[in-house]
């Protein structure tokens, strides 16, 4: 799993982090944690595969569509 190392953070950062991980009942580490993951993927963010759905049933649906698969070997590209 990737870490990360945050440098030069203030005392008042480190120490405001420690105070509202003990208020979470979370380590210092987890809380940046979930701040950090808050931040990038935060629950409002658009979710490709739910707004299709979304589409598809506003539209009627999707089951009456006739899809079928093409079974075909896969070719290897042609490099000469």
């Amino acid at each position: 799993m990737p870490g990360l190392t945050v440098r030069k953070l203030s005392e008042e950062t480190h120490r405001a982090l420690r105070m509202r991980a003990a208020r979470h009942g979370r380590s210092t580490e987890a809380e940046v944690r979930f701040i950090l993951e808050e931040a990038v993927m935060p629950p409002s963010r658009l979710k490709i595969g739910s707004e299709i759905h979304r589409i598809a049933c506003e539209v009627g649906g999707m089951d009456e569509l006739d899809i079928s698969r093409q079974r075909s070997e896969i070719q290897g590209a042609d490099l000469a």
